[in-house]
């Protein structure tokens, strides 16, 4: 009796996730276009503040308590994972294009669907594994990483994306460990303890931003803020394995936001790969749905 509610809950949150990296893809382009000015510190800092800035007058208004529930390590490590993968993202797309770290950090699902069966003891199908494979072919497709030879800056900046790809996946196995928190708390304590690291780092390369570089910054406290909280909320709804495959919709908002902002207008190569990503989400979708309705069809059958 179970498969048809947790069909609509699964639903509910792989829309919740699409929604969040769709915010993702927003965050990345502003990112991007900071980053080129200001040290990764101040991005982190004032980040920081825009995001606590929106959050905890919202809970304040809806009577939303700060409480943490659950192992105080696992809470500490899931933080600093996250601040990790900040870090590591606008470090990574100042030495390299941003294709080209998104190209790491498409490594990221096949990273959290190879652990949850381990920390989450969730079960993965051959069919989920499928999903991941074909779309991470899509994004492959899709970008297509500069063949150009690799500079040692490039080198670093390759290894710094993909340590923050590892970091971005096993923090989301923590969050979906940690998923009877509320969200709100989950994120305004990454987001102060991001800020203070980024305050402490400051001193080493900060640069006076102007009105419009600060008030982009604090937007994009509020666009990583929501994107965060989506995110939290769709792995307290669905398995982690479940909605893996969905991260590779980044790729098309990437290139709908470098269409817009940058006129990079999209190539066949982008096209094709992004027509792979869809299908590969639609492929998952589909057999959560059939799966359920098998499964209730099975129940309603014993007397």
């Amino acid at each position: 009796m179970s498969a048809k509610p947790d069909f609509a809950r699964h639903s509910l949150g792989i829309l919740c996730y699409l929604i969040g990296v769709a915010f993702f893809a927003l965050n990345d382009a502003l990112g991007k276009h900071l980053v080129g000015d200001h040290s990764v510190a101040q991005l982190l800092f004032v980040r920081g503040i825009g995001a606590v800035a929106v959050l905890v007058p919202i809970m304040l208004a809806t009577r939303i308590r700060f409480r943490m529930s659950g192992p105080w390590w696992l809470h500490a490590a899931r933080i600093l994972l996250q601040t990790a993968d900040s870090y590591c993202f606008y470090f990574a797309t100042w030495h390299l294009p941003l294709v080209d770290v998104m190209t790491f950090y498409m490594s990221a699902p096949i990273i959290v669907t190879a652990i949850s069966g381990l920390f989450l003891r969730e079960r993965v199908g051959p069919y989920r594994w499928s999903a991941v494979i074909v779309g991470f072919i899509g994004v492959v497709i899709a970008l297509a990483p500069g063949s150009e030879p690799v500079s040692g800056d490039a080198m670093l900046g390759s290894v710094i994306a993909l340590l923050g790809a590892s970091s971005f996946a096993v923090s989301l196995t923590m969050t979906r460990r940690l998923r009877d928190n509320n969200p709100f708390s989950l994120v305004v304590s990454q987001f102060v303890v991001g800020g203070i690291v980024g305050a402490a780092l400051c001193p080493l390369g900060w640069v006076a931003p102007n009105v419009t570089d600060f008030g982009l910054m604090l937007v994009l406290g509020i666009v990583a803020a929501g994107c965060f909280l989506l995110i939290a909320r769709a792995l307290a709804l669905a398995p982690a394995s479940l909605l893996a495959p969905f991260q590779y919709s980044a790729i098309f908002w990437a290139a709908l936001f470098g269409w817009i902002w940058w006129q990079h207008e999209p190539t066949l190569r982008i096209v094709i790969g992004n027509a792979i990503l869809i299908a590969s989400g639609l492929f998952v979708f589909y057999r959560e749905r059939r799966l359920a309705i098998s499964v209730s069809d099975k129940v309603e059958q014993i007397p």
